[in-house]
């Protein structure tokens, strides 16, 4: 880092992420916590989020899709039965799941393709746009809408009896998915809340998480996804959604694999347990571990930044400090607060 002022902040921020690797795999947790505090400060601020109008967004949500609308609201007349949607918070096993899934000879997984968010994007009634449109929407509309969204993601793989859909945002959407396409699976994947904030904190990402960056801003967004997601437990029947713990996923993967494939009204193929020699493209920050053999390594991966986290926030004056106990969970500068785990 002697020559770091030569550099630009790109490239600062891809050094501070690698040192920070490089110093977790010696055990160095205090060091590897300090870069990560660094290259996340500095990858903040090339990041455009608006966290207000990001909450805003969700409020409406909730108020418009609330258990009464969407149990009176006329469903579409689709009948495909192709979608599955595999939602949740970044670094929480989807991957996983949806390389399980494609091992199985009649899925095809897409992986994270923005085909419904860009439906979404264009329902529009002059300045009513989503989520407020959903409540002028007729089952036509639905239906129409609906047969679109098919259409596009059949096109990844005509022949395929399933296809998945892992943009793990579309858990915003799941009121609407459960009107417009009444036949479509959704997997909701979850894993430890400390565990996936820190995992979120640890990697810079490719692609547009721009809530990460900052531990402030990544412990409120979680608090929020899991308040929108308590919401949709209670105003969508119990049978919508599948919801699957990463700990139990890689503590019996068998067990859990068989559920899912049965979900997905699938019958048990063997080929589902060798996942990790499945080949096909996967495009995200997982891509490497689903190469692997099923380890659990990843279980309880922020415990061990428990007492350095903080000390190294508090050496250099920094009030975002990180505490990872099991009983406290992680605490994101009043952001995150404590998260019951496992959900009752």
């Amino acid at each position: 880092m002697r020559r770091s002022a030569q550099m630009g902040d790109p490239m600062k921020t891809d050094l501070h992420f690698a040192l920070a690797k490089a110093y977790d795999d010696l055990g160095r947790t205090g060091d590897a916590f300090r870069h990560l505090r660094d290259g996340n400060a500095l990858k903040r601020r090339s990041v455009a989020y608006d966290e207000n109008t990001t909450f805003e967004d969700w409020h409406r949500i909730k108020m418009i899709f609330s258990a009464e609308f969407l149990r009176d609201r006329c469903r579409s007349e689709v009948s495909a039965q192709s979608p599955v949607f595999v939602v949740g918070m970044p670094r929480s096993g989807s991957t996983l799941v949806e390389q399980m899934l494609a091992s199985h000879p009649d899925v095809f997984g897409a992986g994270e393709v923005s085909y419904l968010e860009d439906s979404i994007g264009t329902l529009c009634d002059g300045d009513v746009r989503f989520p407020g449109i959903v409540q002028t929407m007729s089952r036509t509309d639905l239906t129409t809408f609906g047969d679109r969204y098919v259409e596009l993601l059949q096109s990844r793989a005509p022949f395929a009896t399933r296809v998945t859909d892992k943009m793990l945002g579309n858990f915003r959407f799941l009121g609407l998915i459960y009107l417009a396409l009444p036949h479509a699976r959704i997997i909701h994947v979850q894993r430890n809340p400390v565990d996936t904030c820190f995992s979120c904190f640890a990697k810079l990402f490719s692609g547009d998480i721009p809530f990460s960056y900052d531990l402030s801003e990544l412990g409120r967004y979680y608090r929020a996804y899991e308040s929108l997601m308590a919401h949709w437990r209670h105003a969508l029947p119990e049978t919508a959604m599948l919801e699957v713990r990463y700990e139990n996923l890689v503590a019996d993967f068998e067990k859990e694999a068989r559920r899912i494939v049965s979900y997905c009204g699938l019958g048990w193929d063997p080929r589902c347990l060798a996942f990790h020699a499945t080949r096909r493209a996967v495009r995200t920050a997982s891509a490497e571990q689903v190469r692997r053999p099923l380890y659990s390594d990843a279980v309880g991966r922020a415990e061990v930044y428990g007492s350095r986290s903080r000390s190294a926030s508090q050496s250099a004056k920094r009030r975002s400090p990180v505490r990872c106990t099991a009983s406290t969970g992680l605490s994101c500068h009043r952001g995150l607060q404590k998260i019951k785990w496992p959900p009752a």
